[in-house]
């Protein structure tokens, strides 16, 4: 099936019906990874909820807030639904810790990237291993870098589809959402971190910042972990 065509398929679809037509079109082939944003609990919410046949994951870097960790629980609980867990790999990250120390990552960005690659990149490869499909929980007003992304794209490091399916939702459509819907969220987003990521490099950002602004405060590169690159290639199946 060519890219243009599945666009074409879901074009104009609400949330629901669009992950319903992405998984019913690849059959156990659909992950969705979810960092428990804000963002991501809303599709987590309609998977769930209307027991719709995607795989719900998320990566466990090692430094996530405790906040976080409670809402994993919390989400599981809620639903009674299973969400896979993917851990980094431990020799490259004993590796690393021991030729680097514990925060090498505040010493450069190539440093950073690394760090981010071992507890993030690798583990994501993994979780997307026969996978056609990763659903993201992206929105293209989170950062300038993310605007130039499409709803669906081909993503060339991973080699599978990439589905953002909120992509084009105002903050203020999210925030309704998890309301009307009663859907809990990171109980840090009411202490002013919009984006959370690892403990150690998040931090709440100030009014009038960039939503991104909290992570990786001490760099001023693009703000991204490697996850997530632009990709304009066509799909053939």
């Amino acid at each position: 099936m060519k890219l243009e065509i599945l666009k074409q398929r879901l074009e104009g679809k609400p949330l629901e019906e669009s992950l319903i037509e992405i998984a019913s079109t690849f059959p156990g082939e659909v992950v969705f990874s979810s960092a428990f944003g804000q963002e991501d609990q809303v599709i987590t919410d309609t998977i769930f909820k209307n027991d719709i046949g995607i795989q719900v994951l998320t990566l466990d870097t090692g430094r996530l807030f405790k906040e976080t960790y409670d809402l994993i629980d919390q989400t599981r609980l809620r639903y009674k639904k299973p969400i896979r867990v993917y851990s980094p790999d431990a020799g490259p990250l004993e590796k690393l810790l021991s030729e680097k120390g514990m925060y090498s990552f505040y010493n450069s960005v190539e440093n950073r990237k690394e760090c981010c690659f071992i507890r993030k990149v690798e583990p994501l490869k993994r979780a997307l291993k026969g996978a056609k499909v990763w659903i993201t929980g992206l929105r293209s007003d989170q950062s300038d870098n993310r605007q130039s992304f499409e709803k669906i794209e081909w993503d060339e490091a991973n080699q599978v589809i990439k589905f953002s399916p909120i992509l084009d939702w105002t903050y203020d459509q999210m925030i309704d959402y998890l309301k009307v819907n009663r859907v809990p969220f990171n109980k840090l987003h009411s202490k002013g971190y919009v984006s959370i990521g690892c403990a150690p490099c998040t931090r709440a950002i100030e009014n009038g910042e960039d939503s991104r602004a909290g992570r990786w405060w001490w760099e001023t590169s693009k703000k991204e972990c490697g996850l997530h690159q632009v990709n304009k290639e066509i799909l053939e199946k």
